[in-house]
C-alpha cells in the first residue's frame, strides 16, 4: 500500500529537544497537567490505559519532565476512560452559525462573527480550520482576507485559524456549482501576478498596494483552481513556492492535465466527485488521480461525507482506492448549526431543508450543514474503515497536507495540546485548546434571525 510522499518521511517522529538536566527551572514555569484513565490515539495506534502530560500549551515527555525537572504534575484530570485524539482540522468550511466568510462587513462586525464561528466549532471537535471563501470579486478578497490570516486559538477565542482556503475564482464555468458566474476569472494569462491582483493588490499608492498584497497573500493557505484554464498550470509552481497548497477543483481537466497539475505541485483535490466530470473509463479526469501509477504522487482529496454530496458507495470506492489520501471536509455554509430557512452564501440566497442546502429555487446543492464529528461517524459506517483511519482523516492527513504535522494533528512531545475527548459512539465530550479546557456548555451560537 503506497503512502503519500509526505507520510513517508520521519517528520512524525521528530520532536523538539527537552531541556537538559542542568536547565534551571523558573519560578514562573507553566503548570503541568496530567490526564489519566484514557485511551490515546498516538503513533497511529490507540494506546489503552495511557496518560497524557501538558505544559505551556504543549504535549510534553513525562519521563524527561520527571527526571529533569524533579516535579509532579500540578493538576491530575481523570478522563473517565474516554478516547483522547488530536483536535480535528477542517480544510474547507464556508461559514456556520449564521456567519458567511465571503460576505464583507465592517471590521468589528466581521471580527465578532469570526469569534462566534471559532468558538462554535469547538463544540464539534474542530480546533483548527481554514475559513473558505467562495468565488468572489477582487473587492471582496481585498476586504476579507486581512481578517483571515493565521491566528492562534485558545479556550476563550476558539479554534486556530490556519489561513484562508480561497475556492476560486480561477475555476471552470462549466463546473461552477454554487459559485457566481460573473465573478469567475477565465484565465491567468499573466501567471502568478494575476493571482496577486485578484487576492490582494489594492491601494492608492504603490506602498499601500505592496503592504496589502503581502498581508493578503499571507492569509491564503489553500487555493482551489482549474488547471486546464490558460495560465493556471504554469502558475502552480509559483503558488507552491509562496507557501500555498494548490488544490484541483471545479474543473473539467482530463486525466493528463490533472496528473500534470500534480507533477507541478498540486497536492489536493477539492470535494472529490463534486464539481468535476463523472468518472469515465477512457478518461477518468480528476477522479482518476486516485488511480495514478505508483511512480506519480497521488494527492490528498476532500470528501464531504454527509451521504448527500457523495453516495456512500462512492465514498467507499474512493477510500478503497486511496485510503491514505482521504481528508474529511464539511464544506459547510452559514446555515450549519441553524434551523431550516433561507440564508446567504456569498452573494447567493440558499434554502436549508433539514440536512441539506440548495440554491434558492433550484435543486443545486450549495454546500453542506454537516459537522466534522458527524463526518467521522458516517465515514466509518460507509466504508467499514478502522477507527484510526477515520480519525486520521481529520487529524494527521490534513496536518500533513498543510505542512503542520509537527504541531497539529498528532499527539507527541512538542505538539500543540489541542485535544478532543470522544465517547465510544464518537461524540465530543471534552475539548482542550492550547492545553486549556474549553467550557463547551458556555458556547452560545444561537441565531434568531434568518437572512
Amino acid at each position: 500500500m503506497q503512502y503519500p510522499v509526505a507520510l513517508q518521511t520521519n517528520a512524525l517522529t521528530s520532536a523538539p529537544a527537552s531541556p537538559e538536566p542542568s536547565t534551571p527551572i523558573s519560578d514562573n514555569e507553566p503548570k503541568v497537567i496530567k490526564i489519566t484513565n484514557c485511551k490515546i490515539l498516538r503513533d497511529r495506534k490507540i494506546v489503552e490505559h495511557d496518560a497524557l502530560w501538558i505544559q505551556g500549551g504543549k504535549i510534553i515527555d513525562p519521563h524527561k519532565f520527571f527526571w529533569y525537572q524533579k516535579r509532579l504534575p500540578d493538576t491530575v484530570l481523570d478522563a473517565g476512560g474516554l478516547l483522547v485524539v488530536p483536535g480535528f482540522i477542517e480544510a474547507q468550511i464556508n461559514g456556520a452559525f449564521g456567519v458567511d466568510f465571503s460576505v464583507p462587513s465592517d471590521h468589528d462586525t466581521y471580527e465578532k462573527d469570526l469569534l462566534k464561528v471559532n468558538r462554535g466549532l469547538l463544540k464539534y471537535g474542530t480546533t483548527s480550520y481554514c475559513p473558505t471563501i467562495v468565488s468572489s470579486s477582487a473587492a471582496v478578497y481585498h476586504k476579507v482576507l486581512s481578517h483571515l490570516k493565521p491566528r492562534a486559538g485558545s479556550a476563550a477565542t476558539g479554534a486556530t485559524m490556519l489561513g484562508a482556503h480561497v475556492e476560486g475564482p480561477f475555476i471552470n464555468e462549466a463546473r461552477i456549482g454554487a459559485h457566481e458566474l460573473k465573478v469567475l476569472q477565465a484565465s491567468a494569462k499573466n501567471g502568478y501576478s494575476d493571482f496577486k491582483d485578484v487576492y490582494g493588490l489594492e491601494g492608492e499608492t504603490p506602498e499601500a498596494q505592496s503592504k496589502l498584497s503581502h498581508e493578503n497573500l499571507n492569509s491564503v493557505k489553500i487555493i482551489t483552481c482549474a488547471p486546464e484554464l490558460e495560465g493556471i498550470m504554469e502558475s502552480i509552481p509559483d503558488l507552491v513556492k509562496a507557501g500555498i497548497t494548490v488544490s484541483v477543483g471545479h474543473s473539467m481537466a482530463n486525466i493528463s492535465q490533472a496528473e500534470q497539475a500534480v507533477q507541478n505541485g498540486a497536492t489536493f483535490i477539492t470535494h472529490l466527485f463534486n464539481a468535476m466530470p463523472q468518472f469515465h473509463h477512457r478518461d477518468p479526469g480528476v477522479i482518476g488521480l486516485l488511480g495514478s501509477r505508483f511512480d506519480l504522487p497521488r494527492p490528498y482529496y476532500g470528501l464531504i461525507c454527509d451521504g448527500i454530496h457523495v453516495h456512500p458507495n462512492s465514498v467507499k470506492i474512493a477510500y478503497d482506492s486511496h485510503p491514505e489520501g482521504v481528508i474529511l471536509v464539511t464544506d459547510a455554509m452559514s446555515a450549519m448549526g441553524l434551523s431550516p430557512g433561507n440564508y446567504q452564501l456569498g452573494n447567493m440566497n440558499v434554502t436549508k431543508e433539514e440536512d441539506r442546502v440548495y440554491i434558492e429555487g433550484t435543486d443545486t446543492l450549495a454546500g453542506s450543514v454537516i459537522t466534522l464529528d458527524a463526518c467521522i461517524r458516517n465515514f466509518i459506517q460507509f466504508t467499514s474503515c478502522t477507527l484510526i483511519e477515520a480519525l486520521e482523516a481529520v487529524t494527521l492527513h490534513p496536518a500533513v497536507l498543510l505542512g503542520i504535522q509537527d504541531t497539529k494533528g498528532v499527539i507527541k512531545p512538542g505538539a500543540d495540546a489541542d485535544l478532543v475527548f470522544l465517547d465510544d459512539d464518537l461524540f465530543v465530550k471534552r475539548v482542550f485548546v492550547a492545553g486549556e479546557e474549553v467550557e463547551l456548555d458556555s458556547i452560545d451560537v444561537e441565531v434568531t434571525e434568518k437572512f
